[in-house]
């Protein structure tokens, strides 16, 4: 079993390789961040000096001793890059979504198996404070049986987005549900697993949009447990992204998770104080008593950890463990995008 570093590329250093990847790359030490696909603009080199900036995704896939590539182009393209990653003998990294069908993403994990190469999807809402915080409340059971849920990812975005991959109804993988949707589908997916039926309303509001901008995906598990995932992109007041009621209580928090916007500004995540929310961020936890006597708790925020994809990037393509977003997890989250 090998410890050395896991050597890594980066396909792109637009927006999720700026904030998502590359800083990670750089500062877990189970990685060594050798190169990065940069096609017009020079600027990785600005923050990561010793970082080979390739013109071409064929000069980085060529690159032997790159083992591992990380594929954050558009949507679209997920599929044809990770293959030929694969093909070229390299792990990958996938961002959401993993493809735009079940048949692609299917056709990724068979040849990850025939090449003993692992294919791996970055799910990182998973390590957001908030989602770490509702999961032990949930586990914990202190709410009793679960009774309905509700997770909730909004913004206020009037203009049309600059990424006309996510605007372009030609485009494969576009609009607000391939996009958040990813994110919100696995956060429940990840808890509660597949639902026995599920029912999707999607929109489309903003003035001269194409695609979906707001959807509501009504989840159906055993016991009646009613799951709602819901999102839109004209959401002036944002309403609570984790609502959780039981027979025993209610959990509520916001999205109040840092990890984005300290990494936006340039903060490292080996940084003190990276992850952590400021006070008055705790989740509300209303329990009822025997007598109907009401407590509250007001719950502290676990940090969040992106680096714990990271890690679990490396433990998967060093030890050959289980990469904790599946491969049918992975099947089911296409099932309801794509439906």
């Amino acid at each position: 079993m090998s410890t050395k570093p896991i050597v890594a590329g980066l396909m792109a250093y637009g927006m999720s390789g700026r904030i998502f990847h590359a800083p990670f790359l750089s500062t877990n030490p189970g990685f060594t961040f050798k190169a990065i696909v940069e096609r017009h603009e020079k600027k990785a080199g600005k923050v990561y000096p010793d970082v080979i900036s390739y013109n071409t995704i064929d000069e980085l896939l060529n690159d032997t001793e790159i083992e591992l590539i990380v594929v954050n182009t558009p949507n679209d393209t997920h599929f044809d890059y990770a293959m030929l990653a694969l093909n070229a003998g390299k792990h990958v990294l996938i961002e959401k979504p993993a493809a735009v069908t079940s048949a692609e993403v299917k056709t990724l994990f068979d040849l990850g198996r025939q090449l003993d190469l692992k294919v791996m999807i970055y799910q990182n809402r998973r390590y957001d404070s908030g989602f770490i915080s509702v999961k032990k409340v949930i586990e914990s059971g202190r709410l009793g049986e679960l009774i309905e849920v509700n997770f909730r990812l909004d913004r206020y975005r009037m203009a049309i987005g600059a990424k006309q991959f996510k605007e372009t109804k030609e485009t494969p993988g576009n609009g607000l549900t391939y996009d958040l949707g990813a994110h919100l589908v696995d956060n429940a997916i990840s808890i509660f697993g597949r639902p026995l039926s599920y029912v999707k309303t999607t929109a489309t509001h903003r003035p001269g949009s194409q695609v979906d901008d707001y959807f509501h995906i009504h989840l159906s598990y055993p016991n009646q447990l009613n799951v709602y995932l819901t999102s839109g992109l004209l959401i002036a007041e944002h309403l609570p992204g984790f609502v959780v009621h039981g027979t025993l209580g209610s959990f509520v928090k916001l999205r109040t998770d840092v990890q984005e916007a300290q990494l936006d500004a340039g903060m490292m995540p080996d940084a003190a104080g990276f992850g952590v929310e400021p006070e008055g961020s705790e989740g509300k936890l209303v329990l009822m008593g025997p007598d109907n006597e009401k407590t509250v708790e007001w719950v502290p925020s676990d940090k969040g950890n992106y680096n714990g994809l990271f890690d679990a990037v490396y433990h998967t393509v060093r030890e050959n463990a289980l990469f904790p977003i599946t491969e049918e997890q992975i099947a089911w989250q296409m099932e309801l995008l794509e439906s």
